[in-house]
């Protein structure tokens, strides 16, 4: 029994910072002004139903999957590397044996500055932030092109603004959320502001509960968080239908980190 209690005592009951599908800080499919602590080092992945993925071209028969480290800086800047998994497919261009196999990958960076704290300077003040997802484009090894318009390689290519703030309330505590999205692209056109809001009750802090719209569709999901925030567990419906879900594992590399139940430190 001891043991047990020691067990539960791990899991986290302070706030951590929900994850974006497309690997950074954000909220289910839409990013955010938050940022991780600084020296936070995260590594995960997805598996992305084929209407959360911005190409009906390159991903519009299929489910898919996605990979990524990610870290934070300076205590401002969150730079991620995301790879997303493509099969093959009869256009003449993949060989017969690739058709339906993940056989490549996309890969992009994205990369967000968070201007301002949230409290910094005045106690009502939000978080702001700025950044792009997939800001080049290319073939083989070459990724120097800036024209991310059109409907080139750059599947993810976004820039964005956000403002977030949190409030505590008798039940919980409650974020909104504010981004402005913007590209040129002409199979995943973004030009609009998007919101978010997410719920932590007091009776289960671990609990995030999150609603959306992304400036295309209204989603809703769940991130749950284990062990002081090491591990985090997220489920959205896109359109309040489509599946994703995925995992994420979190680090500082400054130390410090420490299971809560007392029985692993490092």
């Amino acid at each position: 029994m001891p043991f047990i209690l020691t067990f539960l005592a791990g899991f986290s009951t302070t706030r951590g910072y929900a994850q974006l599908t497309d690997g950074m800080t954000g909220l289910l499919h839409m990013v955010n002004a938050e940022i991780q602590k600084d020296a936070t080092f995260m590594i995960g992945g997805n598996m992305l139903h084929k209407n959360n993925l911005p190409s009906k071209s390159q991903w519009g028969t299929y489910n898919s999957y996605n990979y990524y480290i990610n870290i934070t800086l300076f205590d401002r800047i969150e730079v991620s590397y995301i790879c997303t998994l493509v099969q093959g497919k009869p256009n003449g261009f993949w060989p017969e044996q690739t058709w339906g196999k993940f056989t490549n990958q996309d890969r992009h960076f994205a990369g967000k500055v968070q201007i301002v704290k949230e409290g910094e300077w005045w106690k009502y003040m939000p978080a702001i932030a700025v950044g792009v997802s997939d800001p080049t484009t290319g073939g083989g090894n070459d990724y120097i092109d800036f024209k991310n318009d059109g409907g080139g390689n750059a599947f993810f290519h976004r820039y964005f603004a956000a403002v977030t703030k949190h409030f505590d309330t008798k039940y919980g505590e409650l974020g909104l959320h504010a981004t402005y999205l913007k590209n040129k692209r002409t199979d995943y056109a973004l030009n609009g502001l998007g919101w978010g809001v997410n719920f932590r009750p007091n009776i289960h802090k671990n609990l995030n509960l999150i609603v959306e719209h992304d400036t295309k569709t209204l989603n809703v999901g769940a991130i749950y968080s284990l062990w002081a925030d090491h591990f985090n567990f997220l489920f959205e419906l896109q359109d309040g239908k489509y599946v994703s879900c995925g995992f994420v594992y979190k680090v500082n590399l400054k130390g410090g980190n420490r299971w809560k139940s007392g029985i692993f430190s490092y």
